[in-house]
């Protein structure tokens, strides 16, 4: 699809005329990502959006920075380019965290919100920001994207990214096949710009975090991992939790990538909780 000054992929699922879902998927991965939850859902049209550098969306252009609030106006773009004035939101991670943001700004836009181990995006930390946009800036100026790692096969590169997430085989292949391509030499490449590896410039506050999820006003679903939220901390995530007025927290087994170890249980947690929406307009 064509939005302002860039194109974005995606990949689609469910009957044309079903309840729209737009899916945001996390931090270097791509629509694949949705792929063996997504067919177990029922009754929705599931658009999975590929953000700009991740999977086949174009890149941004030299120079450009890849800010997080860009991230949120490309998917409200991406709405309006698949003709939805209204629908719901279905986040994992950086996904997530987009689609929370959006949800507090365009509220009446949103008519559900279902989340994946995300809930607002990583905070700036109090007297900090200086330092940070330093070595943000630094490390831009020493990047080499030609020193992108190459694999010499499928299997070299599903290796490595298992050996980065701690995901399985199984729930990893998916994303990794969808996120290489073919330098010509019988070798392969990640196709995400280079550029995403980098922090950062600029964060939001925790405050202004708090703004957005105060102003959510759809019904929301946030589906965790038992493990610790090492990115947010319990402290604000409880204190994230409060601020959303119509939330449902459910925790369940797995790991960051539970809708990929787990389809099925997250599965029917997001029928459940998206049928309810269906039946209240009905």
């Amino acid at each position: 699809m064509e939005i302002p000054g860039l194109r974005l992929t995606a990949l689609a699922w469910g009957p044309p005329h079903g309840e729209p879902l737009l899916a945001l998927h996390g931090w270097l991965d791509n629509a694949a990502s949705f792929g063996r939850l997504a067919p177990r859902l029922e009754g929705v049209r599931l658009v999975a959006l590929e953000f700009a550098g991740h999977g086949h969306s174009g890149h941004r252009p030299a120079g450009v920075h890849y800010h997080f609030i860009d991230y949120v106006a490309d998917a409200l773009h991406a709405a309006g380019a698949l003709g939805w004035k209204r629908f719901s939101l279905l986040g994992h991670s950086l996904g997530g965290a987009v689609a929370s943001v959006l949800a507090g700004a365009f509220p009446n836009r949103v008519e559900r919100l279902a989340l994946i181990e995300a809930l607002g995006p990583v905070p700036a930390r109090p007297g900090e920001a200086p330092g940070h946009l330093r070595r943000a800036l630094e490390r831009a100026s020493r990047l080499d994207p030609s020193r992108t790692p190459v694999y010499g096969s499928v299997d070299e590169a599903l290796a490595a990214r298992l050996r980065a997430t701690g995901m399985s085989a199984e729930a990893a292949r998916p994303i990794v096949e969808r996120g290489l391509r073919e330098t010509g030499d019988g070798r392969w490449s990640w196709r995400t710009d280079p550029r995403l590896t980098l922090p950062s410039l600029q964060r939001l506050s925790e405050s202004q975090v708090l703004e957005y999820l105060s102003a959510i006003e759809s019904p929301a679903l946030l589906v965790a991992a038992r493990s610790h939220n090492e990115f947010i901390g319990e402290a604000v995530m409880r204190e994230r939790i409060r601020a959303v007025k119509q939330l449902q927290v459910l925790t369940l087994g797995g790991t960051h990538h539970l809708h990929l170890d787990d389809p099925g249980a997250c599965a029917r947690a997001l029928n459940a909780f998206l049928d309810a929406g269906a039946a209240g307009t009905s």
